[in-house]
């Protein structure tokens, strides 16, 4: 825990899409998602104009039109806003900058990745073993993206990993 600056760790993750029903019943179907609360909900007054741009950092005539925090097992939250603006843009790769991924540990790849690929996700090469510092028996990860073409890594490191011998410091990982 980092206490000298009052950090715990991460709470949530946002999210935007195009449509927050197909993308809610989309990390249901893929990884349990289950809806927590709904800050906005559909059909209320979208939150838009300047003090909404200045607020949220939106797009000259960006509306949000739907708000909702999903829990996903006992990682982050994933916060998914419903968007549109006059120049919205398709979702980053990983060659672009800003937020690349969200990665999800899982104790199953093929399990992991055909639930995802069966919900209508798209599955890249894999799976790959980690690198160097990472490497271990069953130390995987695969890329896939979500159906509005967010970047999802799977990730698994049954064995112990080389850094461990580098540094006291540790990555954090989900408890079973």
């Amino acid at each position: 825990m980092s206490s000298a600056n009052n950090l715990r760790g991460i709470d949530h993750i946002g999210v935007a899409v195009t449509n927050i029903e197909e993308a809610t019943e989309f990390l249901v179907t893929a990884f349990g998602a289950e809806t927590i609360y709904e800050t906005l909900p559909r059909g209320a007054d979208p939150q838009q104009g300047p003090e909404a741009e200045a607020k949220l950092g939106l797009a000259p005539g960006a509306k949000v039109t739907a708000i909702r925090m999903l829990q996903l097992c006992r990682g982050p939250g994933i916060e998914l806003f419903q968007i549109s603006a006059p120049d919205q843009r398709p979702p980053a790769r990983a060659s672009d900058l800003g937020l690349q991924h969200l990665a999800i540990y899982v104790e199953d790849m093929n399990a992991a990745t055909s639930r995802f690929a069966a919900a209508g996700g798209e599955l890249l090469t894999g799976p790959h073993p980690l690198p160097p510092l990472e490497a271990g028996r069953g130390n995987v990860f695969r890329y896939g993206r979500t159906p509005w073409g967010m970047t999802v890594e799977f990730i698994t490191y049954p064995s112990p990993q080389g850094y461990c011998e580098e540094t006291p410091l540790r990555r954090w990982t989900p408890e079973e």
